[in-house]
């Protein structure tokens, strides 16, 4: 059943589909753009109907048609396409077979980089199971090439069996998640779905309908430069400004410092000199409340020191880039219960806990189709000590059939 599941995988995470944040297409890179069309045929030769490509949005769709004689709400499933902003060039997946749990797993030849218990004790969980991860020189991809891998594999087993009932089915591939653009175009009209998921979590079990509301400060800061040696009562130095403005922020409300529903402000990038330099922060809360509160702190630092000068230094570019999706989802938890049922008909327990950070589905959820997100089966994503379980993914997939199902009863 699951017989094309790792070959379908290895093969996509081969696929450099890395994003760039700084391109002005959608997508943002031709290899992705390479890749959609690769799926795409994917689909027609699984026997998918309405394949299409949008060019406008980079969006691979399809739909498996239902194959019940009675009125049942569509589902979507849908997974992205890029990788994160790491080495994906040359990916060299190595496959460890019945790993034992405890030794310490050698990425590349010399061994500088390894996968072992003390860093990174979830390993421990894997006992038995079949493990891919990098050659220590690349990120591995399985953000999200599972989720790709697992809905594509999902729909291929329900096409081989029909006795399986379900309703109307669409998926979807997208581009530039990564970047936190890729569901910016995303045309709901066209996925015409009831609700969705996107198959973009970790470890299995996880099922997450609260993510973060997230805004970005970019933050310019004007010095006035002048020689060290007569620079008394007249140099501004913006770099000295910067740490100013970074010094007024809550210290302990920092990523390296929180965990759970905690917010944070989080210094992204900084550069520059005496004359001139720049910030970009990302500020994140569950909460909608201290969001605001978080971004009106902000301000409220750049008006305090620009009033300690002659001219306004300090100049902010503040805006939000999406919102907890919670809000929308927590109207109708059935969509929750039925992926909650699917797991635990599976032998599968539940972990429902917010996401610290986001998904394609927070801004899906603005758009209108409620898409709450659940596991893919990665770890230690986003560089090279990422890895995931052959054994996870089969669990994904099967949780997709199995939802599929339940929702056809």
């Amino acid at each position: 059943m699951y017989e094309n599941l790792l070959p379908r995988f290895l093969r996509y995470v081969k696929t450099e589909t890395r994003s760039d944040a700084k391109s002005t297409t959608t997508p943002s890179t031709q290899t992705q753009v390479a890749f959609a069309q690769t799926l795409k045929k994917e689909l027609e030769e699984l026997g998918m109907s309405d394949v299409s490509y949008n060019e406008a949005n980079g969006f691979v769709m399809a739909t498996l048609p239902s194959n019940v004689d009675k009125e049942v709400r569509s589902i979507g499933f849908i997974a992205h396409m890029d990788t994160a902003d790491f080495n994906a060039v040359g990916v060299n997946p190595q496959i460890i077979e019945n790993y034992d749990g405890e030794s310490t797993i050698k990425l590349d030849q010399a061994g500088k980089f390894t996968l072992n218990t003390t860093d990174f004790p979830n390993l421990k969980n894997y006992k038995d199971q079949t493990l891919i991860t990098t050659d220590g020189t690349t990120l591995l991809g399985a953000d999200d090439k599972s989720g790709i891998a697992e809905i594509m594999t999902a729909m291929e087993i329900l096409l081989k069996n029909p006795s399986i009932k379900h309703g109307t089915i669409r998926v979807a591939f997208g581009p530039d998640e990564e970047i936190g653009v890729g569901a910016n175009k995303f045309d709901v009209e066209q996925f015409n779905v009831d609700f969705a998921y996107t198959m973009d979590g970790g470890p299995v079990g996880e099922l997450q309908y609260e993510t973060f509301n997230a805004a970005q400060a970019e933050i310019t800061i004007q010095g006035k430069n002048v020689h060290p040696g007569t620079a008394k009562n007249t140099m501004i130095n913006a770099l000295q400004l910067a740490i100013d403005f970074h010094n007024q922020l809550p210290a302990s409300e920092v990523p390296e410092k929180t965990d759970g529903y905690e917010g944070f402000f989080h210094l992204a990038e900084m550069s520059g000199t005496p004359e001139e330099a720049q910030m970009t922060y990302i500020i994140r809360d569950h909460d909608r409340q201290k969001f605001e509160e978080r971004k009106a702190l902000i301000t409220q630092i750049q008006t305090s020191l620009n009033q300690s000068y002659d001219q306004e230094r300090v100049q902010v570019k503040l805006f939000d880039q999406y919102y907890n999706m919670g809000e929308i989802i927590e109207k109708d938890l059935s969509i929750i219960e039925i992926a909650k049922q699917a797991m635990l008909e599976l032998g599968i327990e539940p972990l429902i806990e917010p996401v610290r950070g986001g998904t394609d589905g927070s801004k899906i959820s603005y758009l209108g189709i409620p898409t709450p997100n659940i596991f893919a089966g990665g770890e230690n994503m986003h560089g090279r000590f990422e890895f995931v379980s052959l054994q996870a993914m089969e669990k994904a997939t099967d949780v997709i059939v199995k939802i599929a199902e339940l929702n056809a009863k």
